[in-house]
């Protein structure tokens, strides 16, 4: 168990690489008007999201499964679990919003701005630290 355990750190580590960089991505892409940069933005973004992000989500999940299945009995009435993962979906669902983004960016749709991804980029670092601290603490026990 301890190396599911490892290896989902890890996993969890790579995603949340992706997660802190691939919006900061979108905020200089927004601000840019140089077409060579935008293209360099494109091929960085589909790359980091596809070669990096998708399959650290996936192991992030497959390893997160693993743990539970050792952990089920003592997990199932932890409310501290049933709230992360609720958050977690939520990650989840805001990793794909980025592939969305990526595309709106490749077709040349987006329109939102640069003020809006410097927001957008703050919610991995607020899920980081509230999954941890109640991963940690247990809390709400």
């Amino acid at each position: 168990m301890l190396w599911i355990k490892a290896l989902h750190i890890i996993s969890v580590i790579c995603w949340f690489a992706v997660l802190f960089y691939l919006p900061r991505l979108f905020v200089y892409h927004a601000m840019t008007d140089n077409e060579t940069l935008r293209k360099q933005f494109e091929i960085m973004e589909r790359r980091l999201y596809k070669a990096i992000g998708m399959p650290a989500m996936i192991a992030t999940i497959f390893f997160g499964f693993g743990l539970i299945h050792f952990n089920w009995a003592y997990l199932q009435t932890a409310t501290w679990f049933w709230i992360k993962m609720v958050i977690m979906i939520m990650l989840i669902g805001y990793h794909h919003v980025c592939g969305a983004y990526i595309k709106k960016f490749a077709k040349n749709e987006m329109n939102k701005s640069h003020k809006f991804f410097r927001w957008f980029n703050e919610f991995p670092t607020i899920v980081l630290l509230v999954v941890v601290i109640m991963a940690v603490t247990k809390m709400p026990a």
